[in-house]
């Protein structure tokens, strides 16, 4: 599990094709200072399993599903990303719940600068539509954000200077892909209503 508060913006240092997936090496010093064999680190969003550390890059398989589920198929060597540790026990809930399991892609509209902040807006698969809401929160590329603003196409978050700074999202252009996933909670709570036939969808 993770927090969505970004620890580290980390580069792809290597991508090697495979049959049906890919192998993909990413430097981060923070993230590998104690990583292992089996850890959990997410790369923009995406719960990744540790194969090999080797210095400040560690090794990850990337399977069909997650390439065709998430972005990360169009990441290049060179390329920034994302990254955090799976969440100790002991350690605060800085954003929220956060699984690492992308719900689908969305891309970047429009952007809006103002003196302390920005607004920026997403599109949204329809499908996703009804876990979204108004002051709820939401994770793209791996980022724990509030919701501002929601509606039939989309829905818009206010970026800190903080956020821009240390993420990827202060450099995302109009026309470019994100990682969504939505709360998780909103997701159960659908299926047990559903599942005692007081509406929704099972």
């Amino acid at each position: 599990m993770f927090t969505g508060i970004v620890e580290e913006l980390g580069e792809i240092a290597a991508i090697e094709p495979l049959r049906d997936a890919a192998r993909m090496s990413i430097r981060g010093k923070v993230v590998t200072a104690d990583a292992g064999h089996g850890d959990s680190i997410a790369v923009n969003g995406v719960c990744l399993t540790v194969v090999e550390v080797d210095g400040e890059v560690f090794t990850a398989d990337v399977m069909k599903e997650t390439l065709d589920r998430s972005c990360l198929g169009a990441l290049r060597p060179g390329s920034r990303a994302n990254l955090e540790r799976a969440v100790r026990a002991d350690q605060r809930l800085g954003g929220h719940i956060v699984q690492g399991h992308v719900d689908g892609t969305g891309v970047l509209l429009s952007r809006e600068p103002d003196e302390h902040w920005e607004v920026v807006r997403f599109s949204l698969p329809a499908e996703l539509n009804r876990y979204v809401v108004e002051k709820g929160s939401i994770a793209v590329d791996g980022v724990s954000l509030t919701v501002v603003g929601v509606d039939g196409s989309g829905f818009a978050v206010s970026l800190i200077p903080t956020t821009l700074q240390l993420t990827t999202l202060g450099a995302k252009q109009p026309g470019d892909p994100v990682n969504l996933e939505v709360d998780v909670i909103a997701k159960h709570v659908e299926k047990l209503v559903g599942a005692y036939g007081l509406g929704g969808r099972s």
